[in-house]
């Protein structure tokens, strides 16, 4: 099978969805933005708030623990809400966070102030992709979802090149509150211009009966083998690059491997330009076969195991920079590789579940960074700062997220065999 058939009912794309679809990912792209500018103040906090490594590492841990703890709730609001209203209320609290955590002066204010801003960032994503699947066929799907991503990582490169910059040219405050500015430009464009889904494409109501919708909803999502399958691909490919980037890359290149401040920062770029390029590169490949989604998603992750295990037992104090380079650009194609797993919960679920699906899978990722993210810090201080040792609970994941995937792949496969033929049966038969 190649591409996606396209289903009855399909939306038409074109120009005006690239342009709604365009705003929402806007609102994603200043999300992370701001997620994402913690990462480069992060000697700045700790001089800032008088705090220690562990204590700074809380804000990451925390902004991790509330996104992930929101997705489902997110998934739940945007199927009943819509995604116009879901994106404005994150848009008030990220930008409500990011201003907040400019003007805190206590560790205590600030940590209240990430929590904001990763509860209104856990809203976008999930609302961009169901925006996506209201304005183009489900064709397109694959590439919409990885050129969201990019707009992602795009953010993040506009974090590592400009708020650095602006917190060192203007100072804490001002930086931050400037950048906030981007938010309210956000929210006035989606108030204006964004629209949940195209003329003649509304979406059949849908009852809502409290709990009982709510629990309907999670369990039947939960049902669909490639709900799961999309969870665990999620699980899987995302946390490498994630714990890099978020957390113990610059402690590892810096203080085991013996690099300035300023080549570790290189290096982590790398990673995010690596990410984009291959974010291209995976959606056109899923867009035009179908098939080729497992194969990139446990091709990414032998990739990723095999280069970070060479760059573990390198003999030697330290690895040569050309295998750090090959670590950081295989590592970019753990993001992409992620996006993978909502091209099997998406075609899994009808459209009044699309939001609910996105969430369950889009958890897997966070969770798995926020366990590595722990368990590094615990084996760094048992062990007195053994990278090695600590690094090595990478594979674990791997381990226990590949049993899963392998588990589940055979069962999602034939459900998703039996919808498209049920889709093409009911094609035949509507009424001309």
């Amino acid at each position: 099978m190649s591409s996606p058939a396209t289903l009855p009912g399909d939306p038409p794309g074109g120009r005006r969805a690239v342009a709604v679809w365009g705003i929402g990912v806007s609102v994603y792209f200043v999300a992370v933005i701001f997620r994402t500018s913690l990462g480069v103040a992060g000697l700045d906090a700790a001089e800032r708030f008088h705090v220690g490594a562990s204590a700074l590492s809380t804000f990451s841990i925390l902004q991790l623990l509330v996104y992930a703890g929101m997705q489902i709730p997110v998934g739940l609001l945007v199927d009943r809400l819509g995604t116009r209203k879901v994106l404005t209320i994150g848009v008030l609290l990220f930008t409500a966070g990011q201003l907040g955590f400019a003007f805190s002066p206590s560790y205590g204010t600030a940590l209240a102030s990430r929590a904001l801003l990763g509860c209104g960032d856990a809203m976008t994503f999930i609302s961009v992709l169901r925006l996506g699947t209201r304005w183009f066929p489900a064709r397109r799907g694959p590439l919409v979802a990885q050129l969201a991503g990019l707009a992602g990582m795009a953010g993040n490169l506009v974090s590592t090149l400009v708020i650095a910059r602006l917190l060192h040219g203007v100072g804490w405050t001002a930086a931050f509150a400037g950048s906030a500015a981007a938010g309210v430009l956000v929210l006035v464009l989606m108030l204006l211009f964004l629209e949940d889904h195209p003329e003649g494409h509304r979406p059949e109501p849908f009852p809502h009966r409290g709990a009982a919708y709510v629990r309907r909803q999670i369990a039947a999502a939960w049902r669909e083998p490639g709900t799961r399958l999309g969870l665990w691909v999620h699980f899987t490919t995302q946390f490498p690059a994630m714990v890099f980037l978020l957390l113990w890359g610059m402690p590892f290149l810096v203080q085991a491997q013996g690099l300035t401040r300023a080549t570790a920062g290189e290096l982590l770029t790398l990673v995010v330009l690596s990410n984009m390029g291959a974010g291209l590169v995976y959606g056109q490949i899923v867009a035009r076969h179908h098939t080729a989604r497992l194969p990139l998603a446990l091709g990414t992750v032998a990739a990723t195991a095999v280069v970070w295990a060479g760059v573990l037992v390198y003999p030697g104090d330290h690895a040569p920079m050309w295998l750090l380079v090959v670590l950081c650009v295989v590592l970019g194609f753990c993001g992409p590789a992620s996006m993978l797993g909502f091209d099997f919960a998406r075609p899994a679920n009808p459209p009044e579940r699309q939001g609910t699906a996105s969430g369950i899978t889009n958890m897997g990722g966070f969770i798995a960074s926020m366990t590595t993210l722990l368990a590094i810090g615990v084996l760094l201080d048992a062990t007195g700062d053994d990278y090695r040792i600590a690094f090595a609970a990478v594979f674990l994941l791997q381990a226990l997220g590949l049993g899963q995937i392998f588990r589940l792949r055979g069962q999602a496969a034939r459900r998703e065999r039996e919808r498209l033929v049920a889709s093409r049966v009911e094609t035949v038969h509507v009424p001309a």
